[in-house]
């Protein structure tokens, strides 16, 4: 751990066999590249893939925290706030702890919280105006109130200006990817059957609409190391001015969701199955990632010592619809 960074550089291997599916993206499939190995004073190039990327694994720390069956918190991170988004009849609906922009989606900012719009809502909390330079420490205690989480896993407020002035960003405080090296290709394929239609006829519904044999082809990988990367950025965390017990509460949140991440089976998707190595996880300055049930004490020690920075619980909002913008002439002009 550097006095501002607590790094993490854990190797993984596959669960069962020695391939698996990394992840892929529109228009460029396998991110492949070069890795530098250093000898010495020499430098040599190793093929390499990235496994899973740094959104992908911010998702899934995120994941850890939520229980999807309750559509809630996981125990653990009761008495953190979060917004939750209803319906106008109550019904849940998501929130800010399962959005892709968190406390930014458009189904917070679009919905009202006691009939008053959540744009102007969370402007004043954050204390957005114009011609006033942004306050950061008061920027990131407004989120603590709303949820803590963002702290840690970025916001970006990037509505027009003339609603957030200024457009306050958050950095992700963790992050985390996974990258193989001194890779190999293992192709393979298969065919889809189709043991009803045995030929495709002139105006009958063919592959496009499901029916045909297919055969297909595969490309999985293997490789010599895969590692997952993880950093606690402790500086940016200390900078938000929470005090001793709001940035260590912080950073037992970040811990508990790389330690929960592991500890739960890395079934990334359908052919990629990874599992740590050893359970014994330290950071590149020796120092061990303590056990989930360890962690989990920790959070319900800080959380009550944090109160006055925590708004309490859930704030409910309700979303209807989210109508379509027209512009106003001022705007197309």
């Amino acid at each position: 751990m550097t006095s501002n960074r607590q790094l993490f550089d854990i190797p993984l291997e596959v669960a069962s066999g020695s391939r698996f599916q990394p992840t892929g993206f529109p228009d460029l499939g396998t991110a492949t590249f070069k890795r530098p190995v250093r000898h010495g004073g020499q430098t040599t190039w190793t093929n390499a893939i990235l496994v899973e990327s740094a959104q992908s694994i911010a998702n899934h720390l995120e994941g850890a925290g939520w229980d999807f069956g309750a559509e809630q918190p996981v125990p653990v991170l009761d008495g953190l706030p979060y917004v939750r988004v209803l319906s106008a009849d109550g019904a849940y609906i998501t929130s800010s702890r399962t959005e892709a922009h968190r406390l930014a989606s458009a189904f917070i900012k679009d919905a009202t919280l006691g009939g008053e719009d959540m744009k102007a809502v969370i402007c004043k909390r954050l204390g957005l105006r114009e011609d006033v330079p942004h306050a950061p420490r008061q920027i990131a205690r407004a989120v603590m109130g709303l949820d803590p989480m963002c702290l840690l896993h970025g916001v970006f407020f990037a509505e027009s200006a003339k609603i957030w002035p200024g457009q306050p960003k958050i950095a992700r405080a963790v992050t985390g990817f996974i990258e193989a090296t001194e890779v190999e290709r293992a192709d393979s394929g298969g065919v889809k059957r189709d043991a009803v239609r045995h030929s495709i006829g002139e105006g009958a519904g063919g592959s496009s609409e499901g029916y045909g044999t297919i055969p297909f082809h595969r490309t999985e990988w293997t490789a010599a190391e895969i590692t997952a990367f993880f950093t606690i950025d402790l500086g940016q965390i200390a900078s938000y001015g929470l005090g001793d017990a709001g940035s260590a509460l912080l950073r037992a949140i970040a811990q508990w969701e790389i330690r929960s991440f592991l500890d739960g089976g890395l079934r990334l998707r359908t052919a990629c199955d990874l599992s740590a190595i050893s359970d014994v996880v330290t950071d590149r300055a020796g120092v061990a990632l303590p056990n989930a049930e360890t962690l989990s004490s920790e959070i319900s020690r800080l959380i009550p010592l944090c109160a006055d920075m925590l708004d309490g619980g859930v704030t409910d909002v309700v979303w209807n619809g989210g109508a379509k913008k027209t512009k106003t002439k001022a705007e197309e002009s």
